[in-house]
């Protein structure tokens, strides 16, 4: 069924499917009560969704390694949208020291934060350390998240608890998740390049954002938090991303041109997740086409999911 509606674009229960755009998702939806950190929004689906978050009248932060390219995707939107509020601000999410640098950059605004868009990501790389000595997609795709989040979570609380308004967070999974290491994580070899495989690497970092979503609304329901995290899998889409693919990936997508997204419509489930408020309340789920479905067995193990934020803790207090 899922395959079908990928192919057809037929909508799902929530009235929306693989065919439905950012724009279409977040119609006559008001937004200018809310601001939004989206990183990674300089290009395809992260750049899609800050331009439309800002044309539904969000304050959106574009949080971007590449300053230029920042400034240059705000210079867009504002040429489309001259009253959108947009600022940018320099993340590396692969550094520690950069994740910290934006907090304090981000709170030096004073501005509330109602949503936070887990978007921007690496993939496929030749096995590489992080300056924090960290294999690059798990230091990037997850490590950088997960601090960036937690670092966040007091200020979206505060704004949660002060405006009334429930705080959203959205992490951009994969259904690459499902192709990962035997052991799902692979704790005790996170840096061994003897046992590095591209691919598994980033499903393995593709399945810690989930646990994460998965481990983080436990915690923030258990709190009576009103904060909502879930993940979502963006589809089949040609972005920047795909800079470290081969020619296997440009067959595979010849072969699979049917299941391609353009980018507006890469974009929708975040922004369905992030704004749509039919989802008030839903949290701890995986999102694909705007519709919930389920991931593989390793994303809802809980033991898996404590294991990993134990692990990502003491990795994190572990760097200077």
């Amino acid at each position: 069924m899922e395959i079908y509606g990928m192919v057809t674009g037929k909508a799902g229960k929530s009235g929306y499917g693989s065919a439905s755009t950012a724009e279409d998702v977040t119609h006559s939806i008001d937004a200018k009560h809310l601001t939004a950190i989206i990183t990674g929004g300089t290009s395809g689906i992260g750049l899609e969704a800050a331009r439309v978050l800002g044309m539904r009248g969000a304050h959106v932060i574009i949080a971007a390694r590449n300053t230029k390219a920042a400034n240059d995707s705000k210079e867009m939107i504002l040429q489309m949208y001259p009253n959108a509020r947009i600022d940018c601000l320099q993340l590396d999410l692969s550094s520690i020291k950069s994740v910290r640098s934006f907090i304090h950059q981000f709170l030096a605004l004073n501005v509330p934060l109602n949503i936070l868009i887990n978007n921007a990501g690496v993939m496929f790389c030749p096995f590489q350390l992080s300056e924090d000595g960290i294999e690059s997609q798990f230091a990037t795709n997850h490590i950088g998240h997960f601090l960036l989040t937690n670092l966040l979570l007091d200020k979206m609380k505060s704004s949660a608890r002060e405006s009334g308004i429930e705080g959203r967070i959205v992490n951009l999974s994969s259904i690459a998740h499902t192709y990962t290491y035997t052991e799902g994580i692979m704790f005790d070899y996170i840096n061994d390049p003897d046992r590095y495989s591209e691919k598994k690497a980033y499903g393995q970092s593709k399945l810690a954002n989930l646990l994460h979503s998965n481990a983080l609304s436990r915690k923030l329901e258990e709190e009576g938090v009103n904060i909502t995290i879930n993940s979502v899998h963006p589809g089949l889409i040609t972005t920047n991303l795909f800079r470290h693919s081969g020619l296997g990936m440009a067959v595979l997508k010849a072969m699979s041109f049917f299941l391609w997204k353009n980018i507006p419509q890469g974009a929708a489930t975040t922004c369905y997740v992030a704004l749509h408020p039919d989802l008030k309340g839903v949290t701890g789920k995986y999102f694909t086409d705007c519709n919930v479905t389920t991931p593989s067995n390793f994303a809802i193990d809980t033991t898996l999911a404590d294991k990993l934020w134990d692990f990502s803790i003491k990795l994190v207090d572990s760097l200077p």
